[in-house]
């Protein structure tokens, strides 16, 4: 049974990277170039040569992915090489495929039309592939190697590397084009950030109230949500009294705070955003005793 559940799950990652790095290719096909806009990235170096050398991105792409896997089984180990292989070939392979099959096809001439959509499909394309637990290949790997033996933050080397590789753009491009390029990696960056967040942000909810016992079997009963008591004491009349800590979902929090304010319209009560949830009642099952 364990066998068939790992089997399924690694059969839905590997359907993840291999439509993530088809969206990408596609996004890159008919929006990225058909509109000469720079970006970052593998694809930004591949641009640079093509432009300098005239070698097609699909080529370059695939020859500088499997350098840099080479690279990463070596530095990096090779459960990560094992993880990174499918990314290596099939954005390439189907960079090359949409070339051939759409030929010089331009869905649009607008390049702010093109930047966004760009954008769009660049980001939703890296979060597929980040959240089956793959990575995208190429550029991903020299700042993984620089974090493992120098310690520097992967953001960061990250970032510089982009940077760097939408300067060496700019030499042959008009001014219009980088600040454009600049956008679509601020389009990009945000889908990505929104995309690994999506259905796993929930609400947290501390209740202080002189009615925690009242408060704690209502949420519990009529929202079948968990709930943590926790010892606290105010600060003015330095009484000990409970603090209601409880995790739900977006949509239950206009009826929470009902139901709070129902029972003691004079409760404190601080809501804030989660970025991600797990354990029992959201990543695993409920369980009743």
């Amino acid at each position: 049974m364990k066998d068939n559940a790992r089997l399924a799950r690694t059969a839905v990652m590997l359907v993840m990277v291999v439509l993530g790095n088809m969206l990408y290719a596609l996004a890159v096909k008919l929006f990225l170039l058909p509109s000469g806009l720079i970006t970052g990235g593998t694809t930004g170096i591949a641009l640079v040569m093509n432009h300098v050398a005239g070698i097609p991105v699909s080529l370059f792409v695939l020859v500088f992915n499997v350098t840099m896997l080479v690279a990463g089984y070596l530095l990096l180990g090779k459960t990560f090489a094992v993880t990174t292989v499918v990314s290596t070939f099939i954005y390439p392979l189907s960079l090359e495929l949409f070339d051939r099959l759409l030929g010089e096809v331009a869905v649009t001439q607008d390049i702010l039309l093109c930047m966004f959509f760009s954008g769009l499909g660049i980001g939703t394309a890296l979060g597929m592939v980040i959240r089956a637990g793959a990575s995208t290949g190429g550029m991903d790997i020299p700042p993984l190697v620089l974090n493992k033996y120098l310690g520097i933050p992967v953001s960061v080397s990250l970032y510089v590397f982009d940077f760097c590789i939408l300067i060496a753009q700019m030499f042959y491009n008009p001014a219009e084009k980088i600040l454009y390029g600049i956008l679509l990696v601020l389009v990009y960056t945000i889908v990505l950030d929104k995309l690994m967040l999506m259905g796993t942000t929930r609400t947290e909810v501390k209740v202080v109230s002189q009615k925690a016992q009242e408060i704690r079997g209502a949420i519990l009963k009529q929202m079948d949500r968990g709930v943590t008591m926790l010892d606290a004491r105010t600060g003015y009349l330095d009484q000990e009294l409970q603090m209601i800590f409880s995790v739900i979902s977006n949509r239950e929090l206009p009826a929470v705070e009902r139901l709070i304010h129902e029972i003691d319209p004079e409760s404190f009560m601080v809501v804030s955003r989660v970025s991600e949830v797990s354990g029992r009642g959201f990543s695993m099952k409920k369980e009743y005793k």
